[in-house]
């Protein structure tokens, strides 16, 4: 199964993608984590992109497309993958069919000041990556990761100010992938107003 998670910053795909990892046995893909690793290993493209995000731009479609075709040809990906912040525009998606089919394009509708509700309680482990929420999903202990024990964080893109400028963002450049891949008939509305587990039932019935 090839799935793509739409929806703003803060609107629970990298939750879902998780619990979608467990339940079909199939890889979350993030761009984010791809550029970091590739960074991190000193990989030709890893530098390439580190130039742009030294300086402080956006790393061009076309590397960020040949990272993505690179993953995607890996063994784990061969009975599917889900796909967690790309594509991010029309570009991006038209460049994918290149090299992949897509199943279903599962877009997590949250408005606003939900998003910002989320995002302003979310918090991350700089150690193992895991990520938490003062309200929807708290550790067991304060402040504590569950899975390593190590100190919570409230990441800077995390607080109010930036959350609403990234929704802005994403309304500009990435909200028209709804509409592409409404046209294709491969779009699968779910209202992400509610709670986690609504929301990923939702979910499970939409690829059923």
């Amino acid at each position: 199964m090839k799935i793509i998670l739409l929806g703003a910053p803060g609107a629970g795909k990298g939750t879902n993608a998780k619990k979608l990892v467990e339940k079909y046995n199939i890889p979350q893909i993030s761009t984010g984590d791809l550029l970091r690793k590739a960074v991190k290993d000193r990989t030709k493209l890893g530098i390439e992109a580190e130039s742009y995000m030294t300086a402080g731009k956006l790393v061009p479609d076309d590397l960020v497309i040949n990272l993505v075709r690179e993953r995607l040809n890996k063994p784990d990906c061969k009975n599917g993958f889900i796909l967690d912040g790309f594509p991010r525009t029309t570009t991006q998606a038209e460049k994918l069919e290149d090299f992949t089919t897509i199943d279903i394009v599962i877009n997590l509708d949250v408005d606003t000041q939900a998003l910002v509700r989320r995002s302003v309680g979310r918090r991350s482990c700089p150690n193992c990556g895991s990520v938490f929420h003062v309200e929807f999903n708290p550790p067991k202990k304060e402040g504590i990761c569950d899975n390593c024990g190590t100190k919570l964080i409230l990441r800077k893109d995390d607080t109010a100010e930036t959350v609403k400028a990234r929704i802005e963002t994403y309304k500009e450049k990435t909200a028209p992938l709804i509409e592409y891949y409404n046209e294709k008939k491969l779009l699968r509305n779910i209202d992400a107003n509610r709670s986690f587990d609504e929301i990923f039932n939702d979910i499970i019935t939409a690829l059923s």
